[in-house]
């Protein structure tokens, strides 16, 4: 037998050694250096819906296991913001990535779009739809658009290979002088002449809104096969809770929390029935899933409205609970599982999908938005370090940080003392209040914003004012479309 040589033992391991880092990177890595496939992206908007109507986030009463599924897989959101505190600008934030004065989608005079408007989102605007549309997506819009009813403002001028929805509000076209809470409690759908649409043709008028929501439901489900395992983008806006509230029969009386709860608990079901078409398509791992809403609630129709949780404020106006809402995002192959207080909005999702995809967006428009994939992949921090609370065209408030500073201050929508806890600690008025010493509040401490320390902290507000004024200073005039 040979003796052992200490010296061709180390030679040998050195040319194993060598010939392995020489090999080709995917015969080390194997499966893992497999190019990912671009994930599906499905963007799910509730209208009205408030920051605690989820049991996720603290609804004693209302049942949302399929949101709570959602969220404990996937990411619950607990600082995500909107960019308007009303429909029609709050919809044109999310799909082009801009605060909505940059497209003409905002007015202090109408704050959303009606059916007796002829404006719309301009041609100029880049969706979300056209972006990944050239990226080759497939893509959809169900329910609720809001950002013009007449071409070429419909969802299919906008990147949207078909739509299948209502155009507007489901409270618009009323024909019956009752009020909106009696209607509700008789669900007298004909009292709202609203169209249903197929692209760009109406198809039923008036929608029967008790059935919408499952049929919103049908028609993701049937467009997730459709797909099959080519990308797609679907951006399915719910038209409820927004009043008036209706349900299918089969969730008439189920809820704990009366109406309210079992339009949301129909919302949830709806949710669960796209989670389960992804599975059975085997496109679920690589789906992503974001839910949130496009406003906080409407707190002047008693129980057919929802609840802000701890925020103070609601639909229409710059507290938080008229912009901060709840979200949850859901993506099996791509997210890391947690709990994330980073600040967003809804202006984030365009980048971030531009990234998640390797969509190329064009960089002739200022963009409100930044990539938040390293939070959604749990690498990074969020770039955000400020949110401007517009109404209409003009900032109310800014947070920075911590800190949020209001400069004006108006009444929401309803009343403004429907949630004892956060009874205003300072009166405010149907008309806009421009403060003379602005309020102040540490957001995180004291999210309900019920104790200003303004008094202790002028220096914070001078550098909040700063910010506001140096945003404003860079925003250009364009023709509002809100008002034609």
């Amino acid at each position: 037998m040979e003796k052992f040589n200490p010296k061709s033992c180390v030679l040998i391991c050195l040319l194993l050694l060598f010939g392995m880092f020489n090999l080709p990177v995917h015969a080390m890595t194997g499966k893992e250096n497999k190019k990912a496939d671009p994930p599906n992206i499905i963007v799910i908007f509730a209208d009205d819906l408030g920051y605690g109507d989820l049991s996720v986030f603290g609804h004693p009463t209302i049942s949302t296991p399929n949101l709570d599924r959602m969220a404990f897989e996937g990411q619950k959101w607990t600082n995500f913001y909107v960019a308007a505190p009303v429909c029609t600008p709050s919809r044109a934030g999310l799909l082009t990535g801009r605060l909505p004065i940059r497209s003409g989608m905002s007015s202090d005079k109408r704050r959303v779009l009606f059916p007796d408007s002829k404006g719309g989102l301009p041609q100029s605007e880049i969706t979300i739809a056209r972006a990944l549309k050239g990226n080759g997506y497939q893509t959809a819009a169900i329910g609720k658009w809001h950002l013009g009813h007449l071409s070429p403002h419909l969802p299919t001028d906008h990147g949207f290979d078909s739509y299948f929805g209502i155009p507007y509000s489901n409270d618009m076209d009323k024909v019956e002088k009752t009020d909106h809470y009696t209607l509700a409690e008789e669900e007298r759908y004909q009292a709202y002449n609203v169209p249903l649409m197929r692209d760009k043709e109406i198809v039923e008028r008036p929608a029967d809104q008790r059935t919408i929501t499952r049929r919103y439901t049908e028609e993701a489900v049937g467009k997730i096969k459709e797909f099959g395992k080519d990308p797609f983008f679907i951006y399915l806006a719910h038209n409820l809770p927004h009043i008036p509230l209706f349900r299918s029969a089969e969730f008439r009386d189920q809820s704990l929390a009366g109406i309210y709860g079992d339009v949301i608990e129909e919302i949830d079901w709806s949710v669960g029935q796209i989670l389960e078409a992804l599975k059975a398509e085997g496109v679920a791992e690589n789906t992503l899933v974001v839910f949130t809403s496009d406003n906080g609630p409407w707190h002047v129709f008693r129980t057919h409205g929802g609840t802000a949780g701890p925020l103070r404020g609601a639909k229409g106006g710059t507290f938080e609970g008229g912009m901060r809402e709840p979200t949850v995002f859901w993506w099996p192959e791509g997210i890391q599982p947690g709990v994330v207080r980073d600040m967003a909005t809804t202006m984030d999702l365009l980048p971030t999908f531009c990234a998640i995809t390797g969509t190329d967006l064009p960089d002739d428009k200022i963009y409100d938005g930044y990539d938040i994939s390293p939070l959604l992949r749990g690498t990074g921090k969020s770039e955000r370090e400020t949110v401007f609370y517009y109404r209409g065209q003009q900032v109310y408030a800014v947070r920075k940080g911590d800190y949020k500073a209001h400069f004006i201050t108006q009444l929401e929508y309803g009343n403004p003392t429907a949630h004892p806890v956060t009874q205003p600690p300072v009166p405010l008025e149907n008309t806009a209040t421009v403060l003379e010493t602005p309020l102040l509040y540490n957001v995180n401490v004291d999210p309900g914003e019920r104790f200003d320390i303004a008094a202790d902290h002028p220096e914070i507000i001078a550098e909040i004012r700063a910010v506001m004024e140096a945003h404003k200073a860079g925003i250009e005039p364009v023709e509002n479309q809100l008002e034609k």
